[in-house]
């Protein structure tokens, strides 16, 4: 395989990259940097298998560069857009043009090159559809799109409706996932993201904060469950112009999972709320739930996540340790 992967420094991105090159595939990167980060790439990048991989700065809104790079591929990862609830909240006209346009871009360049495409979409398209167990078809609640929340979950859901029409009426080779609260190792608090957040504030000693009243449970899978689901599926014809759930299950409430990492780290942080109008500002809305249904993935590839929501808190606590020099057995204080 030689593939491209848009929002290759990003969380996601980069792993995927580092599992491509280990199965002995070809990885072109395509990233503007504005949330990825080239050190997430290092490993990729410095090690056995550096020469197998690539990183081109740009954006996917550049339709010469896009056409370029996917001219020398065969297969799109198409991760990037603008992402995380700050982005979105302070710069929604922005995000709204990199996940409309940039996804057209490059769609229009897969198509014209006859490249396999899968585009990474997310839960958010459920809006506050809090049913437990949610399955692809099910319906979707969504709030004024004059509320930027809203805006972002229909620009993924038009990605979604583009993918789909190029699939059936051009021929594109095309499989569409809704990622549910992908954590782990390099990911960032700094655009919204509870799991990383909550750590770096327990590990500080600082209070963690928690937005509303805490009560609103979440999913979180892990990434190293998430990216060979993708690796699998966009190689899979069967999986072609289908959209999968990808998650875990397992939920668990925002005021709990503080509690959670306050024992993990042995921090002595209090848990402090604060309402969303403080956190983020007009505009926002949240939800009860958002639980996937993964039983169309399980079927098809034998999807089952093998990570816990304990190992997933644990990996982002040594991720966050050894960012600052210290190991995960020594004391907050020390």
């Amino acid at each position: 395989m030689k593939a491209l992967i848009t929002g290759g420094a990003g969380f996601v991105g980069s792993h995927l990259t580092d599992h491509l090159i280990a199965q002995g595939h070809e990885v072109t990167v395509l990233d503007d940097l504005s949330t990825g980060q080239l050190s997430n790439l290092s490993d990729a990048l410095d090690g056995p298998n550096g020469a197998r991989v690539s990183m081109v700065e740009g954006s996917i809104t550049d339709a010469a560069l896009v056409d370029e790079m996917v001219a020398q591929v065969d297969t799109v990862f198409h991760l990037a857009a603008a992402v995380g609830v700050f982005t979105i909240q302070t710069k929604t006209l922005d995000s709204m043009r990199v996940n409309l346009h940039g996804t057209e871009t490059v769609l229009d360049a897969a198509h014209r090159h006859g490249a396999r495409f899968l585009l990474t979409s997310t839960s958010e398209v459920y809006g506050k559809n809090t049913a437990i167990g949610l399955h692809e078809d099910a319906d979707r609640i969504i709030g004024s799109p004059l509320k930027s929340r809203w805006s972002y979950a229909e620009a993924k859901a038009l990605d979604e409706a583009f993918t789909h029409q190029y699939v059936v009426h051009l021929g594109l080779a095309a499989v569409m996932v809704r990622m549910f609260n992908t954590v782990g190792p390099r990911q960032s608090g700094r655009y919204g993201m509870v799991l990383p957040r909550l750590v770096k504030q327990a590990l500080a000693g600082e209070p963690l904060t928690v937005y509303g009243t805490g009560n609103q449970s979440r999913c979180f899978g892990h990434v190293g469950d998430v990216v060979p689901a993708l690796a699998t599926l966009i190689e899979t014809d069967a999986a072609i112009g289908q959209v999968f759930n990808i998650g875990n299950p397992e939920q668990v409430s925002i005021n709990e999972l503080a509690e959670r990492i306050i024992a993990k780290t042995g921090s002595a942080s209090p848990i402090v709320h604060l309402p969303y109008l403080e956190a983020y500002g007009p505009g926002y809305e949240d939800m009860e739930r958002r639980v996937p249904d993964c039983s169309r993935l399980h079927d098809l590839i034998g999807f089952t996540p093998t990570h816990s929501l304990d190992d997933s808190i644990e990996a982002v606590i040594d991720d966050q340790f050894d960012q600052v020099g210290l190991s995960a057995d020594q004391s907050i204080a020390g």
